[in-house]
């Protein structure tokens, strides 16, 4: 997932009373668990059952029950416009059932949904989300990572808080586990975001302030970008903000770009394609039970997403994140680039990226090096074109572009920023080997 501010939590079990019967652990269990056995203790196996027990209740996040904003809140945040009625749900009589996700919620009334942003009142699914972003900046499109959509452009990138999933690696946790009320004030008087103010926003108005879908397309064309993301926490959790900003940025000439999880069901996702130029879904893993534990989700869904953007014709890009203990098996990547090439071609981009301590799993160590490398190489053997390993300086030519036919590099980058482009007219300069991508 695209990164903004980091602000990890530790959840270390090293300072709890452990069992003083020991039992020795392979060190994958240690890593995984996080118990004191990293500082060359062994682990007892009724710590070990509590932290397992303790890892899978973190998978089981429900719907809040009551949970919905009332009383002053909730008309201050109407006065606000920072409501609006949801998409996609059913009426079954005096409950609700969200149809955007997977996760399908169930409300009754007065409660809100597991993404924290749709609450259902007075017979009606609203979502608190609706003009009111939490974080937005002007990033390079190469952060989102898109790295064969219009590279060395600016993108206006924004987030609200929510998400339906519970990753324990998350960066952006602070925003993605919070409730909308959580990171904006709806009290006093209303301000409106004027372009040239962008950069001098302190915190207290940039927490009481909107930001409709007109306002997000005005900083866009003021600072000259291109593309809008919608991105940092989960944007399927925001879709009413972010399909009315996409439709409005659209008829502007201005082009869209969803970095997801790809948790979404099949007609929210068909509607939102008309409108999306550019996507990177975060594949997280390549198996169901990696996917309950470590995010509390479901693969399946994931790969559904993957191949419906590519049918309705989005640029699409995926990141696969290599988290130790979890996704870093090589037989595991190894299917996954497999599918990848059968169902997406060889032509998708795929993004390896680091691992770094954050959120639930501070305990656990980065990506080895030579993780990655391997990765890449299993990647490359599968056929794919284009791969990258993101978030290391250290593995040579990690975000270098190469033809596929005759292996020359067409685009350099150093982090972020691109330094050499040899494609003309979308192909290689040396060879007229077509690239796939958005060039343009």
């Amino acid at each position: 997932m695209d990164q903004d501010a980091q602000s990890p939590i530790n959840n270390s079990l090293s300072n709890r009373q452990l069992s003083p019967e020991p039992k020795r652990t392979s060190r994958r269990k240690v890593l995984k668990y996080g118990a004191a056995a990293l500082a060359g203790l062994s682990c007892g196996s009724a710590a070990v059952c509590y932290v397992a027990r303790r890892a899978r209740s973190a998978t089981a996040a429900a719907v809040f029950k009551n949970g919905a904003p009332k009383g002053e809140l909730w008309e201050l945040w109407r006065r606000r416009g920072w409501v609006k009625e949801a998409q996609h749900y059913l009426k079954l009589g005096r409950n609700v059932q969200c149809k955007l996700c997977p996760n399908e919620c169930l409300l009754e009334p007065e409660d809100r949904g597991r993404c924290r942003n749709r609450v259902y009142k007075d017979g009606t699914l609203w979502t608190m989300a609706y003009g009111n972003p939490c974080a937005f900046h002007i990033d390079p499109i190469e952060k989102k990572p898109l790295f064969h959509f219009i590279p060395g452009t600016g993108v206006f990138s924004i987030a609200t808080a929510g998400c339906g999933f519970r990753c324990l690696n998350c960066q952006n946790w602070d925003i993605s586990q919070r409730k909308p009320e959580e990171t904006k004030d709806p009290r006093g008087e209303p301000i409106q975001l004027l372009p040239r103010q962008f950069y001098s926003l302190d915190r207290n108005d940039a927490a009481r302030m909107s930001m409709f879908p007109d306002d997000v397309l005005a900083v866009a064309e003021f600072f000259g970008c291109p593309s809008v993301a919608y991105t940092y926490s989960e944007p399927t959790a925001w879709y009413e903000y972010m399909i009315d900003t996409a439709k409005a940025a659209r008829a502007k000439g201005i082009k869209n770009v969803w970095v997801t999880c790809g948790y979404i069901q099949e007609e929210p996702l068909v509607e939102l394609c008309r409108y999306i130029d550019g996507a990177n879904v975060d594949l997280k893993s390549f198996d169901e039970n990696v996917y309950r534990r470590l995010n509390s989700g479901k693969l399946e869904p994931i790969l559904s997403t993957l191949k419906t953007l590519r049918r309705e014709g989005v640029h699409l890009e995926v990141t696969n994140l290599i988290v130790p203990t979890y996704t870093d098996r090589p037989e595991m990547i190894r299917r996954m680039c497999d599918w990848l090439v059968e169902n997406l071609g060889p032509d998708c981009p795929l993004h390896f990226s680091r691992f770094h301590p954050a959120h639930k799993l501070t305990h656990l160590p980065p990506t080895p090096v030579e993780v990655l490398v391997e990765a890449r190489s299993i990647a490359q053997r599968a056929g794919l074109h284009y791969v990258y390993v993101g978030n290391c300086r250290e593995v040579d030519d990690a975000e270098t572009t190469f033809c596929p036919g005759c292996k020359k590099p067409v685009i350099e980058r150093n982090v972020y920023s691109v330094e050499t482009i040899n494609l003309e007219g979308g192909k290689c300069r040396s060879c007229g080997t077509e690239i796939a991508g958005v060039w343009s």
